[in-house]
């Protein structure tokens, strides 16, 4: 008999209801009731809220949009750790789960594997290209979540909580201060796109294939 839902339907209502109500709202019962059926079915899916929290990693990680391949290595890291950030920061409720929760879904692995196929590409020890995947993956997380919980980040109400922190720092830590001043007037998709590029600068010089860097934005 045909299963009354597929896994990606779980995994795209469960999302859902933790881009509308936020991850404490997430539950067998919510999500049951979401989809119009009981919460014992769910468990037919799920084994436990842990699999289904990894259900919603791999729902985010599913929606990212994978650039397609080029000549370039080095440009096309940069494009899908890029892809990733946007595909990631895109559902900021569940950014917490992507921190702490691992996906075992096929689906979730794709961004992931194209990430490496390029890092591939780049003529990186084996110990370094897994380092490398680390430290991009590390950064396009890290990125997200301070751009939500970070001081020094761009947002709609930037500029005040910029000019808050300015003050409160003051002479007693004059570098967070003047710091402060630059994160007003610099784009978070500046900020990324920066922050990336010196990255994959270190990465490249660890290369045997050097790739010239994808033009500035």
């Amino acid at each position: 008999m045909r299963a009354r839902f597929s896994t990606d339907e779980i995994a795209t209502a469960a999302l859902a209801l933790v881009d509308e109500r936020g991850v404490g709202a997430l539950s067998m019962r919510a999500l049951a009731a979401a989809l119009g059926t009981g919460p014992m079915t769910m468990y037919n899916y799920v084994r436990d809220k842990e699999g289904l929290e990894e259900l919603v990693v791999a729902a985010v990680v599913a929606k990212v949009e994978i650039p397609a391949p080029t000549a370039d290595w080095m440009a096309d890291v940069h494009a899908v750790a890029e892809a990733m950030w946007r595909g990631i920061r895109a559902h900021p409720a569940a950014v917490s789960l992507v921190l702490t929760r691992r996906t075992a879904s096929g689906t979730g692995f794709q961004a992931a594997d194209a990430l490496v196929s390029a890092l591939d590409r780049g003529g990186l020890a084996d110990t370094d290209r897994l380092a490398a995947f680390h430290a991009v993956l590390a950064f396009v997380v890290g990125a997200v979540q301070t751009e939500l919980a970070g001081p020094l980040t761009r947002g709609p109400e930037a500029g005040e909580v910029a000019a808050r922190i300015g003050a409160v720092a003051g002479d007693s830590h004059p570098h967070i201060a003047a710091l402060s001043k630059v994160a007003v007037h610099t784009s978070v998709e500046a900020d990324f796109d920066r922050g990336l590029r010196m990255l994959l600068d270190g990465i490249a010089a660890r290369s045997t294939r050097p790739g010239a860097p994808p033009d500035p934005v």
